[in-house]
């Protein structure tokens, strides 16, 4: 029998995602405590738009927020990124990083005294 540890990120007291690592589930409620931080200050900011508008839009600008804080920043439209790109961006740093620790020095066991 396996047993497996599975992280779950509830929110109001509805499941809203599962994770196989803590750091992943951390990310996620972090992300969706910011999509809450959005959403309210849309509500007190735009009393005409609706709850279910804020949230999504709320959502929306916390999942992109990297592009969000690019915009803030340069006032400026990052540069578009397609797949391809992205798939070769993600292939280099795994390539990088294999070539280091190729290019390491091979670390030698050291004896240790038995008691």
């Amino acid at each position: 029998m396996a047993v497996e540890t599975k992280y779950v990120v509830v929110r109001k007291g509805e499941e809203k995602m599962t994770f196989a690592n803590k750091k992943d589930a951390d990310a996620w409620d972090k992300m969706l405590d910011m999509a809450d931080a959005f959403t309210d200050w849309l509500l007190q900011n735009n009393p005409e738009m609706d709850e279910g508008q804020a949230e999504a839009l709320g959502l929306q600008l916390a999942e992109q927020k990297d592009a969000v804080q690019h915009i803030l920043r340069t006032s400026k439209l990052p540069e578009p990124v397609n797949a391809e790109d992205a798939v070769a961006a993600e292939t280099a740093k795994v390539d990088d990083a294999e070539e280091a620790t190729a290019d390491a020095p091979e670390k030698k066991p050291r004896a240790v005294k038995a008691a």
